[in-house]
């Protein structure tokens, strides 16, 4: 039964993949080419933007990887 239930998730899963339109880089060329246009503070401020926006997901990602880090150590130590 388990073994069957697999099978379906599996192909469930693959079919969704098939159905899902896919993302052609979502306009990074255009991206590109406006940044090479650009002032050298235009391209400095692009850049600064780009970290800014990704400090938050790698924050939060961090914080989970910790959390999750210290919940198997404590749940490690309880076993014993």
């Amino acid at each position: 039964m388990k073994l069957r239930f697999a099978f379906l998730a599996a192909f469930l899963f693959l079919c969704s993949l098939c159905v899902v339109p896919r993302a052609f880089s979502q306009g990074c060329a255009m991206c590109s080419s406006y940044v090479d246009a650009s002032s050298k503070g235009g391209q400095r401020a692009i850049n600064r933007g780009v970290l800014l926006l990704l400090v938050p997901p790698a924050g939060f990602m961090s914080l989970g990887v910790a959390m999750a880090y210290r919940y198997s150590r404590k749940r490690d130590l309880e076993q014993l």
